[in-house]
């Protein structure tokens, strides 16, 4: 079993995605969740970190800094800077954003390391639907340094048409020249859980496995 596939179960045993009946902040009617807040254990955001780490790794990205946007990307982006150095011995500068910026001692909206004209920024996300997170961590950055965000990994693909009918990830790329990385995307989700058994339940049946397959051929944006 590879990353990916271990990775898939590991979402599933920590309750992160789940299957069901669901509505999306858009509105879209979903058979299935993920919610990163879901983790919730030393254990699971030092695995977590883990796997980003080898995605971040496998990639073969350059960057200076890794970034987590408030508040998900926080935990995020210092668990993969941590598993990076721990596993790989590859020292990350790593930083996250303040919702509110601070006003008393040094201020500034930006905890960690202090991005510098020129430099080459990563976003640590967990999923992105409509990329808005990422567009607001373009804005934010206008106010700090001089930057190019040059990546973005994430969780899951949800593999789904943004604003346009490309999915929002690809309008990423296309729109601000952002290299994206998923670790895994919903067609490995498909594909390893479809009639498998994790801790003897099988999560995707074939209702189920239908279900999502209607799901994508109304929302969703297979690239090739």
């Amino acid at each position: 079993m590879d990353y990916k596939q271990e990775f898939i179960e590991f979402m599933v045993r920590s309750g992160v995605i789940t299957f069901g009946d669901f509505t999306t902040k858009s509105g879209r009617k979903t058979p299935y969740f993920i919610n990163t807040g879901n983790y919730k254990t030393g254990s699971q955001i030092s695995k977590l970190g883990d796997y980003y780490a080898e995605r971040i790794r496998e990639s073969g990205e350059a960057y200076d800094a890794l970034f987590g946007p408030a508040y998900k990307g926080i935990p995020l982006c210092i668990a993969a800077a941590s598993s990076l150095f721990r596993n790989f011995n590859i020292e990350t500068p790593y930083c996250f954003n303040r919702k509110e910026a601070k006003d008393h001692g040094e201020g500034g909206g930006i905890v960690g390391y202090r991005p510098k004209d020129g430099d080459r920024i990563a976003i640590v996300e967990d999923v992105v639907t409509a990329g808005t997170a990422v567009r607001e961590s373009i804005e934010f950055f206008k106010t700090v340094a001089n930057v190019k965000i040059t990546a973005l990994f994430v969780s899951v693909d949800r593999m789904e048409k943004g604003a346009v009918e490309k999915s929002a990830l690809r309008e990423l790329r296309d729109t601000f020249g952002i290299n994206v990385y998923p670790i895994v995307t919903v067609r490995d989700v498909i594909a390893h859980l479809s009639g498998n058994e994790i801790d003897g339940k099988i999560f995707i049946d074939s209702d189920m496995k239908a279900k999502m397959e209607e799901y994508l051929i109304l929302y969703g944006a297979d690239e090739k």
